[in-house]
């Protein structure tokens, strides 16, 4: 009530009595009209009107505004506190001995990490640790498939672990719009994995077995692969550009028309392996194995092939080698080039597929 009185007295000096102050003023004793000075009176006290009504529409406006934003404010804390009660749900759910359970986890921490930019690393950080921890390589586990399986005897991934096939399939999306960095899935059991498509680089594979893992057109830029066992993936056109794979074993691998520039494959096992139209260029082989491969197409400018074993590759017209380097003092053996090569129709081929057995075993 007060409030109002004070107002109200404001705009009653504001209507009555300041215009008739201004206007004596502004006349310094001069002397007109009744009609002249109402006149005058009443332009004042509509200006001023004016003024007090701008100055309302402003502090009207500047009241809205405040309020609109304290409301976007509690709106903002309410979504944080929703967002973190759901990731708080979604990481309890991974401790669950329930597989359908964990995958529920796994696909809210997905959803969390779409719909919050802030929280993608988290998420994907989450991710690759339960990688780790779940399918550890060498294995340790019990009720895991021993190591000496045979691989054409062991089930896909997405079938003898599903929660952890979900967990690399969003790992794989979400590093599509992650920043920079390396993220470490190195020592995990990933045979028979299918990682059709995703975005695999700045990832440390070290010490993975990746054995007959489907990883076509997948993006391993500047990934680590190093002491990796990759025997019979399926990598075919894949982009491993600076990709580090020193001392691993590709027998028998995929790489048809794969992206290996600039990729290190010092001391690595490629016997059998097939390369054909692979884009070598600059591509280090110091120390490789690469007894019966298949090189036919292969660009191979400025690789640095010292000390890389070739007896019996097969190579054809259409393959580059590097300047001055002999193929056939090599021990390469020239064949008919086997022209372009097919497209795989069906994803994740590999991992569906009996492997056939290396000659080089």
């Amino acid at each position: 009530m007060a409030a109002v009185l004070a107002v109200l007295a404001v705009l009653a000096v504001v209507v009555v009595v300041l215009p008739v102050l201004v206007v004596e003023r502004d006349l310094g004793g001069d002397r007109i009209s009744a009609a002249d000075r109402l006149g005058a009176v009443n332009n004042v006290r509509t200006t001023l009107i004016q003024a007090v009504g701008g100055a309302v529409v402003l502090f009207g406006a500047y009241a809205t505004w405040r309020q609109l934003r304290v409301g976007q404010e509690g709106l903002n804390a309410t979504r944080e506190g929703h967002l973190t009660d759901r990731f708080s749900r979604a990481v309890d759910q991974l401790g669950s001995e329930k597989t359908d359970v964990r995958i529920g986890g796994l696909y809210a921490l997905w959803r969390i990490a779409d719909h919050s930019a802030h929280d993608r690393e988290s998420v994907i950080s989450i991710k690759a640790a339960f990688l780790r921890t779940h399918l550890p390589w060498p294995v340790r586990e019990q009720d895991s498939p021993s190591a000496e399986l045979r691989i054409n005897s062991l089930p896909p991934l997405e079938t003898r672990a599903p929660d952890a096939q979900v967990a690399l399939t969003g790992l794989g999306v979400l590093c599509q719009e992650r920043r920079s960095g390396w993220l470490n899935v190195s020592y995990t059991d990933l045979r028979r994995a299918d990682c059709d498509g995703l975005w695999l680089h700045h990832l440390n594979f070290d010490g993975a077995c990746l054995e007959a893992a489907s990883i076509y057109q997948a993006d391993l830029t500047k990934a680590s692969l190093i002491g990796a066992t990759m025997r019979h993936a399926e990598l075919g056109t894949s982009v491993l550009h600076q990709s580090r794979c020193i001392d691993a074993d590709l027998r028998g691998a995929r790489l048809v028309r794969a992206d290996l520039r600039e990729a290190d494959f010092t001391g690595a096992d490629l016997r059998e392996a097939n390369l054909r139209k692979a884009r070598s260029r600059g591509t280090t082989f110091t120390g490789a194995d690469l007894r019966l491969a298949d090189l036919r197409g292969t660009d191979l400018t400025g690789a640095d092939l010292t000390g890389a074993e070739l007896e019996g590759a097969l190579a054809s017209d259409a393959t580059v080698w590097p300047t001055g380097f002999d193929p056939q003092e090599a021990g390469v053996v020239l064949d008919e080039d086997p022209g372009d090569e097919p497209s795989i129709l069906l994803h994740a081929a590999a991992i569906a597929r009996n492997v056939p057995p290396l000659r080089s075993a």
